[in-house]
């Protein structure tokens, strides 16, 4: 190849990029793909796979291909390539991932180009710019992603910059600069989904929740909780004076026991029934799973401490724990027990009558803060370590870090209790002369009733579901693009409940108020701008875009909506608080603020005319199991079946309305999952 040598080195590097990809590696990657069509898949693969003339060249090829993955792995700043015993869909995953990061620091470069050539062409003068002699941008390292179940710490500077791809110079960045990081990741996408690994089976029905273990009222219409029967009075302590805190040992000398199996848990229950109080803390994950999965429950008497793996003997807890919980002469000791209040009701049917809340007493006792860092510093001088909060509590086996941080949230709390105890009995003697009603040990006794006995309610779909979405009363959408939101969040929602995973995980609500606000047309550009971060998308682009195009065609619906959000938009900028009618609850504020909604609260009321479409699926077509989930789907987005009606308000000319009226529409059901018909009537 000719090389003008006056030309400068970014012009001859461009050109040599343009010889590259128009020689032979271009027409070899073309024939590479074009054979790939050839070769046999599924049964047909393992059927030829039993002759020798078959199987011998394509184990070559697949040694071959996994020690160019494995090279790959090396060379790139992330997890080596998988071991070999992972299945494909990790194997898949992994290569992605490395792919992402890759295209990632190539746009990266990119950008930081044409800004550098813009300001070139603007101010007539070579840009100052920390660019490599290869063209390469010095791109930022970033932290090494966890292969199959691992946890590994993030990469220092030097880490990163030593196995940093040739051709990028990588920024190193010591500790003070990067801040702390997370040992264990929120999401870590290579641990198996617990309801495939434990045969987990739940209902998403658009449906309210059936407490099925309360009592119902005389009507009908509510469910009794057994707190009803009883006065917070009775919880009240009388005589505190020969209660004497002792600090608990250190975690390290206390007996510890992991519950793992039915016999533990039976030991458990039965030291539970031999003593008066205990404490509890539930650690959840939200992410994957439609309305979550309490992952462990964190259990601590006055000499022991335990923790349940509630995904393992999730349907033995009820029966174990049951009477314990909703015994009242025992005292439960939680912090901040409002969402876990209500995870023991959904997941294991644990109501809990008799419990002192320490987030109630601290707001009580006026400490500086309500957290339960704050408390076990304030009495204990402990410094919790946070680190973990945020972590993916799915992952096993646990590290022994994830266990002593565990441990931490009840190991102290029940000598926190007598210590808050002691000074609100205090504060209750010195106002029995004052004129307030409740003194402050019974006011939290009061506060610890309330949070009991709030039972736990399914989010449903209902027509006004989409106006709730974070950030989109401040978006200044027009009808089409509300109606494009609407239909999102509809098809999202089904495929959610189907597949038993969150409506953020399907397709979160930045991504909704994005594809919106861009209104992609076609397969391509929406692929282009999910960028493949959410495989539900990924693998149904076709219907997603065919949500698009009927919510632009039947937007006129939306026009009243659409304008009564610019009017309350407007209100907000100019200041004036609005008035609302009273029907919304403000967001709660708790220590567990990393599981928050979807959704808030739209400051001005939108009042839509509409009607209802409904779906009738297949009886319990929404208990959720591995073998008869891609059914579900199915049997969603059809409008006959033999069982109870799910009713999904919508309007008439909405876009997933619409679409499911369109014959023999493909969907294809998840990541890894083949194409399924899904026929609308």
């Amino acid at each position: 190849m000719n090389v003008d040598h006056d030309q400068p080195p970014s012009a001859t590097k461009a050109q040599a990029l343009q010889t590259l990809t128009a020689g032979p590696l271009s027409s070899s990657v073309a024939k590479l793909a074009a054979s790939s069509r050839c070769i046999p898949s599924d049964k047909d693969f393992h059927f030829y796979r039993n002759f020798e003339e078959f199987k011998v060249p394509v184990e070559e090829i697949a040694r071959e291909s996994r020690s160019m993955l494995e090279a790959i792995g090396a060379a790139a700043a992330h997890a080596a390539f998988p071991d070999n015993d992972v299945d494909d869909d990790a194997a898949y995953d992994w290569l992605v991932n490395a792919n992402d990061d890759v295209l990632e620091r190539f746009d990266a470069s990119v950008d930081e180009f044409r800004k550098v050539r813009q300001e070139e062409e603007e101010t007539g003068r070579p840009a100052m710019h920390p660019m490599e002699e290869d063209g390469f941008q010095l791109v930022t390292g970033k932290k090494k992603k966890g292969g199959k179940g691992n946890v590994t710490p993030a990469a220092t500077g030097s880490e990163v910059a030593a196995v940093a791809p040739p051709g990028v110079t990588v920024a190193t960045k010591d500790k003070k600069t990067m801040g702390p990081k997370s040992k264990v990741p929120f999401h870590i996408p290579t641990i198996r989904r617990p309801q495939d690994e434990y045969n987990i089976v739940v209902n998403n029905a658009n449906m309210p929740f059936e407490h099925v273990w309360l009592q119902r009222s005389d009507d009908g219409l509510s469910f009794i909780h057994p707190l009803e029967k009883l006065s917070v009075l009775n919880f009240v302590d009388t005589n505190l004076g020969d209660v004497v805190p002792v600090k608990p040992p250190s975690i390290e000398s206390t007996p510890f026991k992991l519950v793992e199996e039915v016999k533990d848990l039976k030991e458990l229950a039965a030291k539970l029934r031999s003593v008066n109080e205990f404490a509890v803390d539930l650690e959840h994950n939200q992410y994957r799973s439609f309305q979550g999965l309490t992952c462990l429950m964190q259990i601590s008497t006055r000499t022991e401490d335990f923790i349940v793996d509630t995904l393992k003997l999730r349907i033995h807890i009820g029966p174990y724990l049951r009477e314990i919980f909703k015994d009242p002469a025992k005292r439960k000791v939680m912090h901040g027990a409002d969402r876990d209040i209500a995870w023991l009701q959904r997941d294991f049917g644990i109501y809990i009558c008799n419990l002192f809340d320490t987030h109630q007493a601290s707001k009580l006792l006026n400490l500086e803060r309500n957290s339960l860092e704050h408390i076990l510093h304030h009495f204990c001088e402990v410094t919790a370590n946070k680190e973990y909060q945020n972590a993916d509590w799915r992952l096993r086996p646990l590290p022994d870090e994830m266990i002593r941080y565990a441990r931490e949230d009840t190991h102290y709390l029940l000598y926190i209790y007598d210590l808050m105890r002691i000074k609100l009995f205090a504060l209750s003697k010195e106002s029995e002369s004052s004129e307030s009603s409740d003194t402050p040990l019974v006011e939290v006794y009061k506060r610890s009733y309330d949070v009991c006995i709030q039972l736990y309610e399914k989010e449903l779909l209902t027509e006004n579901s989409y106006l709730h979405i974070y950030g989109l009363q401040g978006a200044g959408f027009n009808a089409q693009q509300l109606a494009i939101v609407s239909g999102l969040c509809e098809w999202r929602d089904i495929v959610a409940r189907a597949e038993d995973e969150s409506t953020g995980y399907v397709l979160p609500n930045k991504s909704v108020l994005e594809i919106a606000k861009q209104m992609p047309l076609t397969t391509s550009k929406l692929r282009r701008l999910v960028k493949s971060k959410h495989p539900y998308v990924e693998h149904n682009l076709d219907t997603v875009v065919s949500i698009i195009r009927h919510s632009i065609q039947n937007a006129a619906s939306f026009e009243e909506a659409a304008q009564q959000l610019k009017e309350a938009q407007a209100v907000t900028a100019s200041d004036v608080v609005p008035v609302t009618d009273g029907t919304e609850d403000p967001p709660s504020h708790t220590r567990h603020s990393k599981e928050s909604s979807q959704h808030q609260a739209t400051s001005v009321p939108i009042k839509i005319k509409s009607n209802s479409l409904i779906f009738e699926p297949p009886k319990d077509s929404l208990t959720i199991a591995e073998q008869n989930r891609d059914a579900n789907v199915g049997a969603l987005s059809t409008a006959k079946g033999n069982g109870a009606a799910v009713q999904v308000l919508k309007k008439p000319t909405g876009a997933f309305g619409a679409l499911l009226g369109s014959s023999a529409s493909k969907r294809k059901l998840g990541p890894g999952q083949g194409r399924d018909q899904a026929r609308a009537d």
